[in-house]
């Protein structure tokens, strides 16, 4: 027979440790939009006062390919 009890503990740790690592990226994304806002608004200040870049640089956009390597 299947021992249901200890199958459930083991869905409460899986959920536990599931729960513990949503707070832990929640943080770094919190820390990660706090220091781009600190740098946009370090960009719009230079730029509001005539410095700008020799060639304006387009951000670079991250490439995720779909399915398996061709």
């Amino acid at each position: 027979m299947i021992d249901h009890e200890a199958h459930l503990k083991q869905i409460f740790e899986s959920q536990r440790k599931l729960s513990n690592e949503i707070s832990e990226l929640t943080n770094v994304l919190n820390i990660k939009r706090e220091q781009y806002t600190k740098m946009q608004g370090i960009v719009e200040y230079l730029t509001a006062n005539g410095i700008k870049p020799e060639e304006p640089e387009e951000p670079e956009q991250p490439e995720f390919s779909q399915g398996a390597p061709q």
